[in-house]
């Protein structure tokens, strides 16, 4: 069963129907370190941010089915480029999803985090065909100050972003309720926020139906 401990309840048609629509061609297009290495606007975009350690790169993966469609490191913080995948036929896609560079590396010079931040800032203020940013936290931690300042910066982009916990499953079953209920919390002030909380296991599958559901509807408009 891949339905996430308090999941967003969606229809069997729309499960189905985003299964599908994931099912379907995918592949890696480009990864653009700046504005002028974008693809085109032309087609819906849904945007994937977080920490560096957060299992960004597994849970694309599972979302799209694929094993190593989006490289996972152990090393955190090596992606320094928005990376685009393209669904649907590759000449002519109708969906991007934009995977962005990982933030709050301890390790990261303030040079790489200065650099990070410009990038994301260009991106987020360039893309008008953003539909919504996939903000992935950590189900087994509080909302940490990088991810308040990512938040405020999409507040200040006027771009709407939803929650995703990650490794749900880390989680006793008891505390599952409790990590969507401080994430509201802790967010409550921000004004781009979307009001769900989707919590998801790449590991256990859980929540990757209601996601991927979410995005189809994000690309359908």
């Amino acid at each position: 069963m891949s339905r996430a401990p308090e999941g967003i309840n969606f229809s069997a048609s729309e499960i189905e129907a985003a299964r599908k629509l994931f099912a379907g061609p995918v592949a890696f297009l480009l990864g653009a370190a700046g504005l002028d290495q974008l693809p085109p606007p032309d087609v819906p975009e849904v945007a994937f941010a977080g920490r560096s350690n957060v299992g960004k790169s597994s849970l694309l993966n599972a979302l799209v089915g694929r094993r190593a469609l989006a490289r996972t490191s152990n090393t955190p913080g090596r992606t320094r480029q928005v990376n685009f995948f393209g669904l649907g036929p590759q000449a002519a896609p109708f969906l991007y999803l934009a995977d962005l560079p990982g933030y709050g590396y301890a390790r990261a010079a303030k040079s790489e985090i200065a650099a990070w931040t410009a990038l994301v800032e260009a991106y987020l203020k360039g893309r008008p065909n953003l539909r919504r940013v996939m903000l992935l936290i950590d189900a087994r931690h509080r909302i940490k100050p990088s991810d308040l300042r990512i938040m405020k910066m999409l507040d200040a982009a006027a771009v709407n972003y939803q929650i995703v916990l990650t490794k749900i499953d880390k989680l006793k079953a008891a505390d599952h309720h409790g990590a969507a209920k401080w994430a509201l919390e802790d967010s409550k002030s921000m004004i781009a926020r979307h009001p769900e909380i989707l919590a998801t296991s790449a590991i256990k599958g859980w929540g990757i139906e209601e996601l991927r559901a979410t995005v189809a509807a994000l690309a359908a408009g």
